[in-house]
């Protein structure tokens, strides 16, 4: 053996001493792999340099500080090709690679024994796929961003079969799921329950074919048995709202009269929906080892599998990265700044990160809590308490079981409630500190529905609204004349409302309950009460209240708030740059981002966006936005956003939420809950340049640089009617200023701006 040769094994065996298990399973699965016949400097210079000398990728073994080994086509210091890596706790990877991503078909494998063999985009699990668990279980099928989506089958270890679509992880849409015991069910699924109407056969021969929810019959169905007799009615685990009729067949007269539609909940009770194996962990948390570049000079870099290098793309000046510890840096930055300037034609001097690409984008400064906590002594003290106690007897009060589908008399106007709060209490209201009072309840049967079918438990929402802790009014009020309140827990937003919008509500109340009724997952705003208080004394004064989701409630800090409409006249703050605060709305003007979102998240936001404006068209609203936060995944300890080519380990400590952690919603399918259109959605945005001369364009110009985010979205303040003040605002402004730039336009045209300007700033990440 050569000296050259026993030098590469000895440093071979000092690094993966601790890995035997790993390597000799490695080895076992792919065979023995010789080493390159090199010395160990030669591997040193190799592992520094990472570049052949004509440029072109070429085969390299890769014995990497950690323990970590790699073997495969090399380019420009990534695995670029075919190649294999090793990873010391047992995971490998042996596929396709593209600059240092696993990009293509490729075979994943973890200790446990399971495995992933398929395709990959970008460090996902992503295409066409089987996944065989360690326990058994058996998925083949499409695969996005590690989770089943799309058609699927997956054959469950005890036995059970699922053959259909998936959404997120969970069976969504149309499936068949076959039990080990040969019942089986074949029809609609949500969120990996039963949900719609489906067929449930079971082995002995009978049948349930109807609606179910939450796993269960729930509405109009029909049991029936093998020789014929059948029972049909509404369905529901609540006597109350069981009711049907029994048909006995002819060979069967007296066979079943006595029959308990309740028997049928306990026979399912038995039949479980398999959950499956939950993945340790997911091949885009895996990070390649550090190594050195050329072109960094001797900064490490430090990469995960789905392709997010530290040092980032070079810049003419990166070779100068040295200088960087000599206490010039700030000078580097300014002359890179310079560069990048000249680059794009913008001055030197600007100051604005807006229209300056060289000056990096901080974080906005923390407020501690928005709004001022209304405490006796307030002016809307009284006020609140009035709110408090009516929306408590309100809640409260007893009511008849409903179903969803609810009679066209709940949606009259004129279905109201008026109750009397004398100080010394009544027979319906309990005695209280404030003034006598009166409160009204806009139809309450059907915002009492809104709520069951949003989930809201009644306890929690009085808890939120009613409890021991103060409302928050918030500073000023809306540009409407409207105050806002917060509940303590950011969960609900109140707005006081003119008499005109009540009205304009409750005229579109049907349509905006069957519109929220049958998209689940639309991006409109979810109210949940309309009510109205009546101040004592001569006036009589009537302060009308609408209760509203809050949109941006997240345990993410929101760094950044965007309402956006699609118009330019007067849409921008009035605030500087170094003024706002991560409470500040910004508007169209001051945007200077795209939103990037995965395909099958984007291909149901457009379809999704499409809808909602459809409904708001159809009922003459315009003046909406779409209300955006952000929360940036990685900031730095000087406050600046991190992009993410620009990740390095100097950053592995800083004050953020790391891509790992943040992977930890792919983890588990159950966490997805949380995640929806609109809601807590992992995405990227690219921040964009606007040049100083084009101050009102819309829409600035992509620069590739992009951050990883955390985005809420939704449409806000739908009840403004194209009414005659508006149509003589659109008059009058069109005269002094470009008609397609004010806000006040015609229902339609208002539709088509907003969803032009919206596909415009929001698009497919690929």
């Amino acid at each position: 053996m050569s000296k050259e040769h026993g030098g590469v094994l000895r440093a071979w065996e000092s690094t993966m001493r601790k890995t035997q298990a790993a390597k000799k399973r490695a080895n076992n699965i792919f065979g023995i792999t010789s080493m390159a016949n090199v010395t160990n400097n030669d591997l040193e210079d190799d592992t520094d340099k990472g570049v052949s000398i004509s440029g072109e990728a070429y085969f390299a073994e890769k014995i990497l500080p950690n323990g970590d080994y790699y073997t495969g086509q090399w380019y420009d210091n990534f695995p670029d090709g075919q190649g294999k890596y090793l990873w010391t706790d047992g995971c490998m990877y042996l596929g396709e690679w593209h600059k240092g991503k696993t990009m293509g078909k490729g075979r994943f494998s973890w200790p446990s024994g399971a495995s992933y063999e398929g395709e990959f985009k970008t460090g996902y699990m992503d295409g066409t796929g089987t996944y065989i668990g360690s326990n058994g279980d058996n998925y083949k099928g499409k695969w996005v961003m590690n989770m089943k989506h799309g058609h699927g089958i997956l054959n469950y270890s005890n036995g059970d079969c699922y053959d259909g679509e998936w959404r997120r992880g969970l069976q969504e849409g149309h499936g068949k799921y076959q039990w080990q015991n040969k019942n089986y069910y074949i029809g609609e699924w949500k969120n990996g329950v039963i949900f719609g109407k489906g067929i449930f056969v079971w082995s002995n021969g009978n049948t349930y074919d109807g609606y179910w929810e939450d796993g269960m019959p729930k509405g109009n169905g029909t049991y029936q048995w093998p020789d014929g007799s059948f029972y049909v009615g509404n369905w529901s685990k609540d006597p109350d709202e069981q009711n049907g009729t029994y048909y006995p067949s002819e060979s069967s007269l007296a066979a079943n009269l006595e029959w308990d539609p309740t028997t049928v909940y306990n026979e399912l009770a038995g039949c479980k929906i398999c959950v499956g194996e939950r993945v340790s962990i997911m091949p885009s948390q895996k990070r390649l080892a550090t190594w050195y570049s050329s072109k960094g000079g001797d900064k490490p870099r430090r990469m995960s599998v789905d392709g997010r290098v530290s040092v980032g793309v070079e810049r003419p000046l990166d070779k100068m990265s040295l200088w960087e510890n000599d206490g010039n840096s700030n000078g580097l930055r300014q002359v890179r700044r310079d560069l990048d300037c000249e680059l794009l034609g913008i001055p030197h001097n600007d100051a604005n990160p807006k229209f300056n690409l060289g000056l990096p984008l901080k974080a906005p400064k923390l407020e501690k809590r928005q709004g001022e906590t209304i405490s006796k002594g307030h002016r809307n003290y009284e006020l609140m308490l009035n709110l408090q106690l009516g929306i408590r007897h309100s809640v409260g009060r007893p009511a008849p079981a409903t179903s969803f589908d609810l009679k066209a008399s709940a949606f009259d106007p004129k279905d109201k409630i008026w109750t009397r709060f004398p100080r010394e209490g009544s027979k319906y209201t309990p005695p209280h500190q404030s003034y006598e009072f009166k409160w009204k309840d806009y139809c309450p049967v059907v915002f009492r529905t809104l709520r069951k079918l949003f989930k809201v438990d009644p306890a929690d929402y009085m808890i939120s609204i009613c409890g021991d802790n103060a409302l928050r009014e918030l500073s000023s009020p809306g540009k409407s004349g409207s105050f806002f309140y917060l509940t303590y827990d950011d969960r609900y937003m109140i707005k006081t409302m003119k008499k005109s919008e009540v009205k304009m509500f409750l005229r579109m109340l049907s349509a905006y309950y069957n519109h929220v009724r049958s998209f689940e997952n639309t991006l409109v705003i979810k109210y949940y009460g309309l009510h109205c208080v009546k101040l004592p004394g001569t006036t009589q004064k009537k302060v009308r209240f609408i209760i509203m989701g809050n949109l941006l409630r997240s345990d993410y800090t929101i760094h950044r708030r965007f309402d956006l409409k699609g118009s330019s006249l007067g849409r921008i703050t009035e605030k500087n740059e170094f003024e706002t605060d991560n409470t500040t709305i910004l508007k169209d003007l001051d945007l200077n981002f795209i939103f990037k979102l995965q395909k099958a998240w984007y291909q149901e936001f457009c379809w999704q966006i499409e809808k909602d404006c459809e409904f708001l068209v159809q009922e003459r609203t315009m003046d909406y936005s779409l209300l955006v936060g952000l929360h940036f995944r990685e900031i730095s300890t000087n406050g600046e956003l991190i992009p993410c080519q620009r990740r390095n380990s100097e950053n592995e400590s800083t004050d953020h939420i790391s891509r790992p952690n943040a992977d930890q919603l792919l983890l588990d399918p159950k966490r997805w809950a949380s995640v929806k259109l609109g809601s807590n959605m992992p995405a990227r945005v690219e921040r964009t340049i606007r040049k100083p001369e084009l101050e009102l364009q819309l829409v600035g110009e992509q620069t590739g640089e992009c951050y990883e985010v955390i985005m809420f979205f939704g449409i806000i303040d739908i009840l403004q009617d194209y009414d005659i003040t508006k149509k003589l605002e659109h008059a009058y402004k069109s005269i002094h200023y470009d008609p397609t730039s004010i806000s006040a336009v015609d229902p339609k045209q208002y539709s088509k701006r907003f969803r032009d300007f919206i596909f415009k700033v929001f698009a497919e990440d690929t």
